[in-house]
Order: C-alpha cells, then structure tokens, then sequence
C-alpha cells in the first residue's frame, strides 16, 4: 500500500482515476468549482499541478467515487473489516494473536512506530502564507483546510495510544487573525479535542494541537471514522493503509513523519476569535461564531509535498462518498451497539445530521391487544442518545410487521410510515435541547428540538396519489403540488415572525378542516417554492429538513393535546426560510464561467462530461 501521498496519485493515475490540470488555476474559488463539476460528472482524482501563489501541488475528489476508495484500499480493506467486526473488544486480536490469526497480524502491524524527531521528509519549514490558500465560497471568511487530521493528547494521560486524530475545520486566513501566527479552530465541544482542551484549562495550560495533512489517504479517513472504543485513530490509520503510523515529537509536538504537510501550535485556555464563515455540508454557511484559534509554533513541508483538498456544499459531494466507504467498513456496527435496531439511516440528501430514518424490532406488541409503537420508542431514545446521532432533528422509525421495508430507499420507506402512523399518538417531540451546531434552523448555536415519528401495526389509510381538491386553492397558500403519495407541499408567503407563522397555519388548519377530514394526505410542506420543493425527492429532503425547527415549525390540522401530548390530525411542516436562517451556497457566476476553459477542447478535463 501507499507510503506517501505521491505513491497514490501515481498509482491513480497510472489506472487511469486521475488526470493532471497544468494550466495555472486560482485558490479563491476557481479550484473549488472545477472539483464540484467534475465530482457532480462523476469525474476522476484532480491533481492541480499549478495553483496560483503557490508552489506546492494539490490534489482533489480522492475519494469522490466509492470505486475509487475501495480501489485505493484494495490490500487492506478484509483486514479492517475483520477487526471492526470485534468491535466489543477489537484489540483483543492483539491480547490473543493466535485465536484471531489473520486478524491480530493485521493488527499487530497497525500499532503506532516511534521515531525520532520530525524525519528527514519534513525538512522544511514554510509558513502558512506558502500553503495552497483555497477558499471555496464567494461568502466565507477566509482560506480552510478541509481534510486536516487534527491530533491532540489527553493532558491527563499523555501519549499517542491516548491521543485523538479529529477532522475539525481550519481557517488558514481572515477574520482577525494575524497570517501566519494564527489558525481558526472549529470543533463541537463534546468531541474528542474539545474535551482535551476542557482538561487543559482546568489545569491553567495551553493544549498542544498538531494538524497533518496529506500522507496516506488511509490517514485522512481515519481523522472521520467512529472507532470503538479501544482503538486509536493512529492504529486504525496503520491497519488500514497497511503499515505502521510513524511519528516523532519536536519541541513537545507530535509530528506525523508520512504528512505532507505539520502545522504546530498551541490552544490557550479562554481564548477565542470570530471562526467563519464557511460553507458548509447542510448547503448553506456556518456563520461567524467565536472558537479557540491556534498561536502557530511552526509549520513543516516535505520538498515535494501535495495538499490535499476537498469542497462541501449542499450534498451529495465528496463527504457522501467517504460515508458510503465508512458504512463498507463498519458493517452491522450500529446492531451491536443497540440490540434491536436493524438499521439507522442518515440520509445524506438531507445534510445527514436532520433527518434519521430506523428499523428496529416491535417484540412487545404480543402483549398487547393493539399493535402500537413500544419498544421502537425506547430504541428511539437509545439512537438519539448514540454518537453523532444525538444530532438528529428528526427521526423516523418503524418496525416490519407484513411488508418488507428498508431505509435506504428514502421515499418508500416514508410512505410506509405515512401509512400507518397514528397522529394522534405517534409524534413524541424533544424540546430545548442540542442539535447539529452547522443548523441553524433552531433558536441558537447547538439549541434546537427533536421529533420523534414512531408507526407499527397495520396499514391505516391509502395515501392520495395526486393533490386532494381540498388542499387546492386555499387562500394564501396557491400553487399545491404533490411531493409523494400521501404528502403536498403548498407555497405560503415569505415568513415574517413565530407569532405571524401561528395566526397564518392556524388559519391555514381551520380551512383545510371545514373542507372536510383529509386522512389520505397526513403530511403537508410549507414552502417558499412549492416548483422547486417538488421537482425531485431529494429537494424535498433537503428544503423540508434543513429549513425546520421542530418544536417551532411543526403544526397540525386540528391540533390539540391530551395529557402533555401533542397530536393532530394532518401534520404540517413549515420548511420556509426564516429570517435567522444562515444563506445558502450559491456560486460565483463569473467563476463559473471563467473555469470552463478548462472542459473546452484542448484543456485539461475536455475529455470530462459536464
């Protein structure tokens, strides 16, 4: 397998996954629009060989297709799968070699290797102004790194098996910090750096972070992987590139010696600059919040080294791909993390972190002389309580009872649930709680609801297949388009305020109840652009998910409580943008034009399909 980033790109290119892009192409933006049209044409690798300002190589869309990283995993990836099925205990192939043969010499081979210094690959220091300053945006606050591996030590018990290796956002440039002194540092607080620094500040000291970036592509992929506990990101980067994760330490910072590039510096306690903004995977901008930033000790480069870059936007983009390569490895994981539930979708349409769509098992309902959601609404609170998972917004979960069902297949799997849920007892909300800090749908930084949609038992109601004449021609809510069997979405007017919004779909609900009982249509979208919010599913998905709070933004035809629980006879969502909502990503028309050199006849990518 790879030791470097160069036997990669060679190795790609020579099976024909990558082509080279010579003419000189901007950082600002214009890198970033050739790598979304090429991943969007289902493209190969980039290897920009002339970025502007620079003198060093970048390279993108590595991991755009799953062919490609399963492809650049090719020796490896059985190995990994065999250790990640232990996942209860997976250095136990290093406790019992013998019993798990195969397995623990993958392993044994995956531990960390210390040398020492920095190497002699890192042998030169640059300054962050030397670097490949990519800004993907017309709206973001700067340069970013977007494939960094951001290591940091527990300060209570130091040491690399004890370490952390996270993919946290890093602004290069901007805002306020001083070039080449100072780097932004973006990270949710319960992760595993955000928790190092917490220890480091109670103990009045400075946390010492290190970012690698290139290396191995097996490096990159292992700063993203949910790892079970016990095993390191370090020795997971060792197993799945095939060899051993080789670092050193100069001046107290941990150095990779397989990184293409080392930015060290330190995190002080109580120190923060505005970070952002930055567009970002729900489609639209993560804006300008206070985060820690790094005081740059130094920064090292090997004399040929290659900066690897990715773009994310409104997916599918590149992170879709290293999910669907991270669900390959993983398997049945999230099985044995919570028996009973089969599968956890996060649809990916949706930004991930919105929408969650389970199977689980129903085993309660023998004891029961209805069949009614049970035990699915305890796995519910297991899912939202796991991981990344507790970041969801929404979820839907089910149980097969006489039809087969999966969650992969997003628009069968809802009209399953539209089918059978009870409105009435079925919708079970979580109010002021945490969400996804890149949402910005609830009522502050990391503040938000959840909604859980639970349905078992037989079929309740045959959903409308075209848009049922009572939901056409309300006044104020024209243009009624239908978004699947069973759900309609209808144009409102912009929205003004929370208080405007309860007077209007109050309104709204009133009207559609003297027209008469609508049980063939339980859900209905609010919407700015009902054209827009129909012309495919995944718009639906995106609009109706991203743009909604659910304690705020969910309404109902009839709606009323009975012992703290709310419920109603057709539900509505309003998905319309509100004035606190961050703007979405749009591109820089003349950029756009401007990089099309490059797919004409004789350039770089002509033999790309746009």
């Amino acid at each position: 397998m790879y030791r470097n980033m160069e036997e990669c790109v060679a190795d790609l290119e020579r099976h024909g996954h990558l082509v080279r892009i010579k003419e000189e192409v901007d950082p600002y933006l214009e890198m970033a629009s050739i790598h979304l049209k090429v991943y969007e044409a289902g493209g190969p690798a980039l290897l920009f060989e002339n970025v502007k300002g620079s003198k060093y190589r970048a390279v993108s869309n590595l991991f755009g297709t799953l062919e490609r990283s399963k492809f650049m995993f090719r020796d490896t990836l059985d190995g990994v799968r065999r250790v990640m099925d232990l996942r209860g205990d997976p250095m136990k192939a290093l406790k019992r070699p013998f019993g798990h043969l195969a397995t623990g010499i993958a392993a044994t081979k995956a531990l960390p290797a210390k040398k020492n210094g920095r190497g002699s690959s890192l042998s030169q220091e640059i300054r962050i102004s030397d670097l490949p300053l990519i800004q993907s945006w017309p709206m973001d606050g700067g340069a970013f790194v977007t494939l960094p591996q951001v290591y940091s030590e527990d300060p209570a018990k130091p040491g690399i098996m004890n370490a952390n290796l996270g993919m946290y956002r890093i602004q290069l440039t901007g805002n306020e910090y001083a070039l080449n002194g100072e780097v932004g540092v973006h990270y949710q607080i319960h992760r595993g750096i955000g928790v190092h620094q917490q220890k480091a500040s109670k103990r009045g000291e400075p946390l010492k972070v290190s970012i690698f970036i290139g290396g191995p592509p097996a490096h990159t992929l292992s700063a993203v992987m949910p790892l079970p506990e016990g095993l390191s990101e370090m020795t997971f980067a060792g197993l799945l590139a095939g060899r051993r994760f080789r670092y050193g330490y100069e001046d107290g910072y941990c150095i990779s010696h397989d990184a293409d590039f080392v930015i060290t510096g330190e995190l002080r306690p109580n120190e923060t600059k505005p970070e952002g903004p930055f567009g970002d995977h729900l489609g639209y901008y993560s804006l300008t919040h206070p985060f820690p930033y790094l005081h740059v000790h130094k920064v090292y480069a090997k004399p040929n080294a290659i900066w690897p870059f990715t773009v994310v936007g409104r997916p599918p983009q590149e992170d879709t791909s290293f999910g669907a390569l991270i669900h390959e490895l993983t398997g049945d994981a999230i099985k044995q993390e919570i028996p009973g539930v089969e599968e956890v979708h996060a649809v990916d349409a949706a930004g991930v972190h919105p929408l969650l769509l389970a199977l689980g098992s129903e085993r309660y309902t023998p004891y029961q002389q209805v069949k009614q959601p049970t035990e699915l609404l305890t796995l519910a609170s297991r899912i939202l309580g796991t991981g990344q998972l507790s970041l969801a917004k929404y979820l839907f979960i089910t149980a097969e009872d006489d039809v087969p069902v999966t969650t992969h297949r997003e628009a069968e799997f809802m009209g399953y649930m539209l089918e059978r849920m009870d409105l009435g007892r079925d919708v079970h909300f979580h109010t002021n709680t945490t969400i996804d800090t890149l949402d910005y749908s609830g009522t502050g930084l990391n503040s938000g609801s959840k909604v859980v949609f639970a349905a078992y038992g037989e079929k309740k109601r045959e959903l409308c297949s075209e848009v049922p004449a009572a939901l056409r021609e309300l006044r104020g809510f024209p243009q009624a388009r239908l978004i699947m069997p069973g759900a309609v979405a209808l144009q409102g007017p912009a929205f003004a305020s929370y208080a405007e919004a309860e007077r209007e779909l109050g309104l709204l609900g009133e009207a559609i109840r003297e027209r008469g009982a609508l049980p063939e249509c339980p859900l209905i979208v609010i919407c700015d652009d009902s054209d827009f919010m129909t012309a495919k599913f995944d718009n639906f998905l995106w609009a109706a998910f991203t743009r909604s709070n659910p304690s705020h933004d969910i309404h109902g035809v009839n709606a009323r409580y009975e012992h703290k629980h709310w419920g109603c006879d057709n539900l509505i969502i309003d998905a319309r943008l509100k004035p606190h909502h961050a703007p979405p990503l749009v591109p820089d028309p003349d950029v756009e034009k401007r990089v099309m050199r490059l797919f004409a006849k004789g350039g770089s990518l002509d033999k790309v399909r746009l």
